[in-house]
């Protein structure tokens, strides 16, 4: 939960606990400035929303608090403050926990499938013997590679008679 000093959550970066609500902002890079981020009821929500942040202006070198969710985020139009904070409230309000207390956001957005979950690739691509091809593949031997062409070979393309490249009147 949130250590009684700072009020910082022990497991999500960019928010604090402020008057029993969640806040979340972010520094801009090499400026002192911050952006407010929003109020949040719950740490999930401004995690995302610090999330969208952190990627709008640290790009691919940003911490996430939920990197799998990274192809779920909404983009902002641009990285003014305004723009950032858009953006920020979407992600925020796509981890908003119902009355029952479970999440919404599996349910209402699209995620990503688990990198460890089977694709059937024959399947998706429509091409049946895959797997077998490719695995075929591996046993056959390497072309052989001839020698090298003889230094006459390279020049017989002009074998017509009327002269060489390289030889002038």
């Amino acid at each position: 939960m949130a250590s009684t000093s700072s009020k910082r959550h022990d497991q999500y970066k960019g928010i604090r606990c402020r008057s029993s609500k969640w806040v979340s902002e972010i520094r801009e890079p090499r400026k002192t400035t911050r952006i407010w981020l929003g109020t949040y009821p719950t740490p999930e929500m401004a995690a995302a929303a610090y999330d969208v942040a952190a990627l709008a202006l640290k790009g691919c070198n940003a911490v996430l608090n939920f990197p799998d969710s990274i192809g779920s985020y909404p983009v902002p139009a641009s990285t003014s403050p305004a723009d950032i904070r858009i953006a920020a409230a979407a992600a925020a309000a796509l981890r908003k926990v119902d009355d029952q207390g479970e999440s919404n956001y599996h349910s209402s957005h699209y995620q990503c499938p688990p990198t460890n979950e089977f694709v059937d690739e024959e399947a998706l691509f429509g091409m049946p013997n895959l797997l077998v091809d490719m695995a075929e593949g591996m046993l056959l031997s390497p072309p052989r590679i001839s020698s090298s062409p003889s230094r006459h070979d390279y020049y017989s393309w002009n074998s017509s008679g009327d002269g060489n490249l390289w030889s002038y009147p």
